[in-house]
């Protein structure tokens, strides 16, 4: 299996799949790789781009919170967070963050309250203003949660131990964005979960991401890559490397891999 994420890994910087790219991930699917990609991209964020690479299989979206069928564009698993939990993590976080804005990510929209001002142009049609995103019957598929004044960095540190054991906290980018769900969800567990359905071993996988909450999928798999553009927190911890996305660090490690 190969096991990537999206954004800073397998597209490059512009949002875009290379023609090397697409060659490589077919190249590796006729030698009888699964490709999953493993992103926390709600599942209407992925299907555009399995169409460029004609990757039509499952993905894990929503940092592990959802697995998707991609060609029959349905969410087979979900495990959301519970409500109550929801709320009592976004009180710890306006605690610890003054002027947080709270948004949540139900699987198909994004319920945002007046102070999440962050918008995806992409996804402009699918984000609802709300009074509280609590007083909905939508599933919190994942908590977000931004800031203007801090980098996730900054955030995270502020927030992690405070929610230990209620919620999963991780982040996907610099800017001020923490990604929050249910607790025990993760990308690796999602993918341990798709591979035993498969029969496959962690170390018959090979995995690539940039970002932190791409660390525990390469520490599970057999061989999992940094991509040279990552995350400091990622480098640092794991030791196999490959170029950035800009460079088809993906496609370079599948070329030799699969020829």
């Amino acid at each position: 299996m190969v096991a990537t994420d999206l954004d800073g890994t397998l597209l490059t910087s512009t949002g875009t799949i290379t023609p090397r790219t697409r060659k490589a991930l077919r190249s590796a699917r006729a030698a009888g790789a699964e490709i999953v990609f493993v992103t926390a991209r709600a599942p209407r964020g992925v299907r555009a781009i399995a169409e460029q690479t004609g990757v039509t299989g499952t993905a894990i979206c929503s940092n592990g919170a959802i697995t998707y069928d991609v060609a029959a564009d349905e969410i087979v698993h979900s495990r959301p967070l519970a409500p109550e939990g929801a709320r009592r993590v976004a009180a710890t976080l306006a605690e610890a963050i003054p002027g947080v804005g709270i948004a949540v990510e139900t699987g198909r929209n994004v319920l945002t309250e007046a102070a999440y001002t962050r918008r995806l142009v992409d996804d402009l049609a699918y984000y609802r203003e709300v009074g509280s995103v609590f007083d909905e019957s939508e599933p919190i598929v994942k908590l977000l949660a931004m800031s203007a004044a801090h980098t996730a960095d900054e955030m995270f540190t502020a927030v992690v131990a405070a929610v230990e054991g209620q919620a999963e906290v991780t982040y996907s980018g610099s800017e001020g964005l923490l990604e929050i769900s249910a607790p025990g969800v993760t990308k690796a567990g999602a993918l341990d979960r798709l591979c035993r359905e498969r029969g496959i071993e962690a170390g018959e996988v090979v995995a690539f991401g940039d970002m932190p909450n791409d660390l525990a999928v390469l520490a599970y798999a057999g061989a999992g890559y940094a991509m040279a553009n990552a995350h400091h927190l990622v480098l640092a911890a794991i030791e196999r490397r490959t170029l950035s996305n800009d460079e088809d660090g993906v496609a370079a490690v599948l070329e030799d891999l699969y020829g």
